[in-house]
């Protein structure tokens, strides 16, 4: 079976002129298997965000290749079995969730007809149901993440990109969004997931991948990079990895 994400050298550089060239990401090679939750963990500068833009098309790549679902990773049909929750998203203060979603969908060209079960379902899901009609300018930051999750289902992709989706969360916070994404995998989708909330990615995460400078440290399965080290929590092995970092 081929891999939902394959990335082969990547390399992408920001800058020119005087100031020169500076690389984000460096020969980046990687490969997510379907059906999998998979960590993409690094300090700040590490290229975790660059990344995931690259693999979204919303930067040009300097050299190398992303593959997804064996196809070009640029193609609209491709882009249509992605979902994307961004780090900051900011929504219409004054819309309800349910205005949200319908908004959204008819953006991306869902029926109208669809949407109704859809959104009714995808509230569902996240936990926002009883709040559809209640104006998002109410709304916690946890709510907030959970309508960004919502957006990113809307429309059923098959593959989950996730930036940052713990940032800032209280612990219920936490539970909520870690709950969410169990019950995502369980319908068979993938997910692709920033943190710097190592002890989330631990409970959750199938793979990790370390980075730091641009560059893949390591990546594999959580539990064989963990007993290669005989290291007792992600963290421990997190702070052996990027050394002066820590």
């Amino acid at each position: 079976m081929k891999p939902v994400l394959s990335i082969s050298d990547l390399t992408v550089s920001y800058g020119h002129g005087v100031q020169g060239k500076r690389t984000a990401l460096d020969g980046v090679d990687l490969e997510i298997q379907s059906g999998e939750i998979f960590g993409l963990l690094g300090p700040n500068g590490a290229g975790k965000t660059t990344l995931i833009k690259s693999i979204l098309g919303l930067i040009e790549i300097e050299k190398g290749s992303i593959s997804i679902f064996g196809g070009s990773a640029r193609a609209r049909k491709t882009r249509s079995r992605l979902g994307y929750m961004p780090e900051v998203a900011n929504y219409y203060w004054f819309m309800t969730p349910r205005e949200t979603l319908e908004m959204f969908g008819m953006l991306s060209g869902m029926s109208r007809a669809s949407l109704n079960n859809t959104i009714e379902s995808t509230l569902e899901l996240v936990g926002l149901s009883h709040e559809k009609d209640r104006l998002i300018r109410t709304f916690s930051k946890g709510m907030q993440d959970r309508l960004s999750i919502a957006q990113a289902l809307l429309h059923d992709p098959e593959f989950l990109i996730l930036d940052e989706p713990f940032s800032g969360l209280d612990p219920l916070g936490r539970i909520h969004t870690r709950n969410i994404l169990k019950k995502i995998k369980g319908r068979g989708k993938t997910v692709l997931l920033s943190s710097h909330e190592l002890s989330e990615a631990e409970l959750i995460c199938d793979t990790v991948c370390v980075m730091k400078s641009a560059k893949v440290l390591r990546y594999g399965p959580l539990k064989t990079l963990l007993e290669e080290k005989a290291d007792h929590s992600l963290e421990t092995y997190f702070i052996r990895m990027i050394g002066d970092d820590a």
